[in-house]
């Protein structure tokens, strides 16, 4: 590989000194990783954007905030010192990074790769190791928050890696997030992620019942929603989605198929050591009778959708 040039940007403090921030990649420009994109740009920084689709909502999102769209991951990331990756399931991932046209064969030596997406630990180890056999850093950041907190820049990342890695990732985790924390070394991200989906899913239980409650005792939704919010039941779930359940909304935030995957994740994590699992069990089932709904374009809705479940036809 070519030797890395010297390619920072300039920057200047409230003193008029100069200073340098680093070239960023982020490649996957979906419905979480476009406004972390527009929101890393919108603090001044210089990022490279790519998505396998290049006719997506997201794109336009990037490129209209500043980011500069390009073809290839090669061209995104070879004078990148930061490749962010923000995809799907464990195999996109891997294709990404590890893949024959991936991350891998195009980042300069000492690159810190740093993924976003839900992949569980023993990926995210796997991933890391085959990476410093090139000599390339990384980190598993798993983010929360849905599309509300990426547009915000007020989402919870759940960093394993080492603290140094972590340290000079902070000012870049810091415009995209507000709740940051190194959980451990790599993989440690992920298992916090695993247990926030466990209580995800749950929550999503509880709150479809509650609204279904509701309506048999001759009580609006809205207000159950509004009152019960401001009490022990209280819930990022309840102030966002409960709305969205109400008026129908079920516009993705974070799609059932996504859901779905992550309890998958948290099922072959758990590898059979625990007999019983009944909530994600629970969960898991009602969010795959909506899947199937409308010849599978269920999946394609926000987990919100999971009221439908409970609907008659």
């Amino acid at each position: 590989m070519p030797t890395k040039a010297f390619n920072y940007d300039q920057q200047f403090n409230d003193l008029g000194v100069i200073l340098m921030t680093k070239q960023l990649a982020f490649l996957g420009l979906g419905v979480m990783g476009a406004p972390m994109t527009a929101n890393l740009v919108r603090q001044g920084y210089t990022v490279k954007g790519w998505n396998r689709t290049f006719n997506r909502p997201g794109v336009e999102i990037a490129q209209n905030a500043g980011a500069i769209i390009v073809s290839s991951i090669q061209e995104a990331v070879e004078t990148a010192d930061i490749v962010f990756t923000c995809v799907g399931d464990v195999p996109d991932v891997e294709e990404v990074i590890l893949g024959e046209q991936g991350v891998v064969n195009f980042a300069q030596p000492n690159t810190l790769i740093v993924d976003f997406s839900t992949i569980g630990s023993k990926a995210a180890i796997k991933i890391g190791e085959e990476l410093k056999k090139h000599n390339l850093r990384f980190m598993d950041a798993p983010i929360s928050g849905g599309d509300i907190g990426a547009q915000k820049g007020t989402l919870t990342i759940m960093v394993g890696g080492n603290e140094k890695d972590f340290q000079e990732c902070f000012p870049y985790f810091e415009a995209m997030g507000k709740t940051i924390r190194l959980c451990g070394p790599v993989g440690s991200g992920q298992a916090v992620k695993l247990c926030n989906q466990v209580l995800v899913s749950g929550y999503m239980v509880a709150l479809c019942e509650a609204i279904e409650m509701a309506k048999k005792q001759g009580i609006d939704p809205n207000l159950m929603i509004e009152v019960c919010s401001t009490g022990a039941a209280g819930s990022w779930a309840l102030a966002n989605l409960g709305p969205k359940i109400t008026a129908s909304d079920y516009n993705p935030g974070f799609m059932i198929k996504h859901i779905l995957k992550d309890l998958r994740l948290v099922k072959e994590t758990l590898n059979g050591e625990l007999d019983q699992i009944p909530g994600v069990e629970l969960a898991a089932r009602l969010f795959q009778i909506v899947a199937e709904m409308d010849n599978g374009e269920g999946a394609n809705l926000g987990t919100q959708g999971m009221i439908r479940a409970y609907q008659k036809p």
